[in-house]
């Protein structure tokens, strides 16, 4: 999701579109809202008055995630187009005036949210890559080697077929992608949020760009790597690709040559297009065995990038050497 920034410095009390509150709703029990108005008496001294906006500031942040986690819980029951201001407030005995000083619209709280879903994810990804970095080096200090199964550092549908797919940069590449499917599994909802249909109404803003390009960002540091190592060996465009190709490569990685770059954003897509149908049900009474072809999928999505060399037989295959 992609949109222009929208520049607010300062919230009215009633945001235009929100929903009404009446003013007249009262807690009902659940949680207290904090007041983020000053108190009526100010503790005396620096520390006090530090201590106490310290406290505010924990109280803000207890509540803030109070909301959020029942924001979850309706995007779970009813979706992202039917999540309402008004009925979180009202599960979680909050007045909806009270609300609006944590998130003025329907639309900063569903960004809260889109930015929590892409940074749980990027996190998944980038534990799942130093995991398998750390026990790459722990297999090779031992002399364990990487010659097969037994290690456990790749997936027995890899580790018992070609050689060429365990190596270091594929076997990063997809603890990174299967850490994705993991996690989207997991967090169904969350996961529909990112990379399903869009929410009606809702233009995310610039600032979910950033925690959306962490995967993206992680595997191109692994082509990059694997560019280091050994050289990528990639299918030579079409000339009628080649201004595209230049022009991938200058938006998404300048430093990697454009063969390199368009099967990466390829590769990025039909990972999330794996998925995607998976979370959403589309292979139901189709793949049955969906672990192991999952990472056989991923795995030639690592030899599309070049970081196994190309097929026997596939022909017309050209080495973009390391640096």
């Amino acid at each position: 999701m992609s949109a222009a920034h929208r520049d607010r410095t300062t919230y009215p009390a009633q945001p235009a579109g929100a929903e009404e509150p009446t003013g007249a709703e009262e807690p009902t029990g659940g949680v207290e809202p904090t007041g983020d108005g000053e108190p009526s008496t100010r503790p005396a001294g620096g520390r006090a008055r530090g201590a106490a906006g310290g406290a505010r500031a924990r109280a803000r942040e207890e509540i803030t995630a109070v909301i959020k986690d029942e924001a979850r819980r309706q995007l779970a029951a009813e979706g992202a187009a039917k999540l309402s201001l008004r009925a979180v407030a009202r599960e979680i005995g909050m007045v909806s005036s009270a609300l609006y000083r944590y998130f003025p619209s329907r639309d900063e709280l569903l960004t809260e949210l889109i930015i929590d879903a892409y940074n749980a994810l990027g996190a998944a990804g980038e534990e799942a890559d130093r995991s398998f970095v750390t026990r790459l080096a722990e297999a090779a200090e031992g002399s364990a080697g990487l010659a097969g199964p037994d290690g456990g550092l790749f997936p027995a549908s890899l580790a018992d077929s070609d050689p060429a797919y365990r190596t270091a940069a594929v076997g990063r590449w997809v603890a990174v992608c299967r850490a994705v499917r993991e996690w989207a599994l997991a967090h169904p909802q969350e996961y529909a949020l990112i990379y399903g249909s869009p929410v009606p109404g809702y233009t995310a803003p610039t600032a979910t760009v950033g925690p959306a390009s962490r995967i993206a960002v992680l595997l191109v540091d692994i082509v990059r790597e694997g560019r280091r190592e050994t050289g990528l060996s990639v299918q030579p465009l079409p000339a009628s690709l080649a201004a595209e190709a230049r022009r991938l490569a200058d938006e998404v990685a300048p430093d990697l040559p454009p063969a390199v770059v368009m099967p990466m954003v390829a590769a990025w897509a039909q990972l999330f297009g794996l998925v995607s149908f998976e979370v959403f049900g589309q292979f139901n009474r189709v793949v049955e065995s969906r672990e192991d072809f999952f990472v056989r999928s991923v795995a030639v999505l690592a030899a599309s990038v070049g970081l196994v060399a190309p097929m026997e037989g596939a022909g017309g295959a050209g080495t973009v050497p390391a640096p």
